[in-house]
């Protein structure tokens, strides 16, 4: 069992982070790994990237957003309750080096996968640019935390309530026309990776971008998380979940993300009634 030690709720407790006692993969975590957690017997395996950690604490943190019946169950966990499963860390890390200028733009609930990785080429003696955005001032996290690991900080809404009104590759485009970038990183919902990556392709930047397809055992046993990236058929989770932006078939991913969104809306209803009813 793993229990959870911190909990906060966030953008109107539609997005919540765990922090959550793991001592084993607090002390192998790099950025950009990710972890398959399960909330009891009976649960579903979500894969969330690890946002950050305390290696002397044994602590891991996770933030994830409420929008189906596996994460509103993990919402309905406390602190002192545990998760029944957490395995990991699963994935490739970024792969951090001394580059120059990196950008490093995010959205939404990507933000907090984002953070660790601005911090390691941050830390690895880079000028970083960072941008965030959120659809609304209330559903936008991590500010703070973003700007202690960024030289310049960017933030960016649709609706204009909070920051500079517009899209993150509106800020983006402003970047790459008046400096030198030596690599973007882009994480965050997938179309604002698709545009992201489409941009940069413009100007010859390298583009890593962090996929989420439907992921089941994490391992590359079932397959369910393949994607197409330029001619070849790869797993997220042992491949990745990291990419060159330019090769991703980002229509493809949205279509396999959509395959069960039925199904996955009639679970999440069925599990809001019944809750309800207790």
């Amino acid at each position: 069992m793993f229990k959870i030690v911190d909990r906060k709720e966030m953008a109107d407790g539609t997005i919540i982070m765990n922090q959550i006692e793991a001592p084993r993969i607090a002390a192998k975590a790099k950025p950009g790994q990710f972890v398959i957690l399960k909330a009891n017997e009976t649960g579903e395996r979500i894969p969330l990237t690890i946002s950050d950690l305390d290696v002397d604490k044994g602590i891991i943190e996770v933030i994830y957003m409420v929008v189906g019946k596996s994460t509103a169950m993990f919402k309905e966990l406390n602190i002192g309750d545990a998760y029944q499963d957490v395995i990991g860390p699963l994935g490739k890390p970024t792969e951090v080096e001394k580059l120059g200028h990196v950008v490093c733009v995010g959205g939404g609930t990507g933000i907090a996968v984002l953070f660790p990785i601005t911090r390691g080429f941050k830390n690895a003696e880079n000028q970083v640019t960072s941008i965030i955005g959120a659809r609304t001032k209330d559903l936008l996290i991590l500010e703070d935390k973003m700007k202690t690991v960024s030289d310049e900080l960017r933030v960016c809404t649709d609706d204009g309530t909070y920051g500079t009104k517009g899209f993150v590759t509106d800020a983006l485009r402003d970047v790459l026309e008046n400096s030198k970038v030596d690599l973007v990183v882009a994480i965050g919902p997938v179309p604002m990776m698709k545009f992201v990556s489409k941009l940069t392709k413009e100007y010859n930047v390298k583009t890593l971008v962090s996929l989420n397809p439907i992921m089941i055992d994490g391992t590359g046993m079932c397959g369910g998380c393949r994607v197409t990236v330029g001619d070849e058929t790869k797993f997220a989770c042992v491949d990745g979940p990291e990419f060159d932006g330019h090769l991703v078939d980002f229509d493809g991913l949205i279509q396999r993300l959509r395959a069960y969104e039925e199904e996955e809306k009639k679970a999440y209803n069925e599990y809001c009634a019944a809750m309800g009813n207790q």
